[in-house]
């Protein structure tokens, strides 16, 4: 079973700037990534970014769901604000 912490480090690998929060119960995940790497590019290439982080764990289905929430710092301070 794999944990949050291990999810988190498989996303800080490939975006070492970013900001990642992750949650879950060792199969259903949630990601908040903040990264500047996000920049110019849409909410479906940003989660394809990330997938492709993770893809050799879904890919074993180590982690069979992986929701995100995905922000350029620019974005995450318009969100931030409002929390």
């Amino acid at each position: 079973m794999i944990n949050p912490q291990q999810v988190k480090t498989m996303i800080q690998e490939q975006f070492p700037e970013a900001q990642v929060e992750v949650a879950g119960d060792g199969e259903h995940f949630e990601a908040v990534i903040v990264s500047p790497k996000f920049e110019g590019k849409s909410k479906v290439k940003q989660h394809q970014m990330v997938y492709a982080a993770v893809n050799d764990a879904m890919a074993s289905e180590v982690i069979h769901a992986l929701s995100l929430k995905t922000y350029t710092p620019e974005a995450w301070q318009t969100v931030a604000g409002k929390i």
